[in-house]
């Protein structure tokens, strides 16, 4: 088993320039003027929630003490990219990994890197959901207990990645954005809703069949009816996942191990 070595950093919200906090006012306002019509209520809700304000970078210490009022969780500073195990240990403390870093805007639409304002502007607002919550946390069990099997380890991305990433939901009958990859980007934002997106209803089984897109925009969307959906779907995803460790099917990074599901599989939502 791994050893999780704490990484002690700080915001240094002084170091921030008057350039940053330009990128993260143009991306803010970009971002506001369209999502009311396009993101989660809770997402919304969440904004408010956390204090975000277009004019400057979030304070961490700020939001981190609406989000424990909320939820109990807090957002934690990393570097970047952290390995699967501080992830996952992570968020089983109910500590969301966060950077600091903002793109500049060459990379104004989408950023293949998470910089700071996916991490924090797409991400936390969710914190303030509960059931939300609850399927990190259960996501967080299942990475550790399957934290030294490649394949394993695969097929829980998946399941992150169209969900916590580029997951969508239907709310009083519309699709709404939930998933922090959409939110933070301007034009996958509109793709995403758009007719020539692909989208079916959430599946874990389909899920975890289908290999997911870091460099452009998804070829396929899944559809939650609720958090609740998506809290309780956890027993499953434990059991499937078990069943192709249990099977020895070896899964390859981003890979189609079995049949591919085709546009014209897509129900249309």
């Amino acid at each position: 088993m791994a050893i999780l070595n704490q990484i002690n950093m700080n915001q240094e919200y002084e170091k921030y320039t008057e350039n940053d906090h330009k990128v993260w006012s143009l991306l803010y306002d970009e971002q506001m003027k369209q999502l009311p019509n396009m993101a989660t209520r809770a997402f919304m809700e969440g904004i408010k929630k956390v204090g975000f304000k277009s004019h400057e970078v979030p304070r961490f210490t700020e939001v981190n003490e609406a989000l424990k009022n909320l939820t109990g969780w807090t957002v934690y500073v990393v570097p970047g990219y952290v390995d699967n195990y501080p992830f996952f240990s992570h968020l089983g403390r109910k500590e969301f990994p966060v950077t600091t870093w903002l793109r500049d805007m060459s990379k104004f639409e989408y950023i293949v890197e998470p910089d700071m304002f996916h991490d924090v502007f797409g991400h936390v607002p969710l914190l303030s959901e509960q059931f939300f919550c609850d399927f990190l946390e259960g996501m967080s069990e299942i990475g550790l207990k399957y934290i030294d099997n490649p394949s394993a380890l695969e097929l829980i991305s998946r399941i992150y990645w169209f969900t916590v990433e580029f997951g969508l939901i239907k709310e009083n009958g519309n699709l709404r954005i939930y998933g922090a990859g959409i939110l933070s980007s301007p034009g996958e934002s509109r793709f995403c809703l758009s007719n020539d997106a692909v989208r079916f209803p959430y599946d874990v089984e389909t899920i975890l069949r289908t290999p997911y897109i870091k460099e452009k925009f998804q070829e396929k969307y899944f559809v939650l009816e609720s958090y609740q959906q998506l809290a309780e779907s956890i027993p499953l995803i434990a059991e499937r996942i078990k069943a192709y460790v249990d099977e020895e099917i070896y899964v390859e990074p981003n890979a189609v191990f079995t049949e591919r599901i085709n546009r014209e599989q897509a129900q249309k939502i």
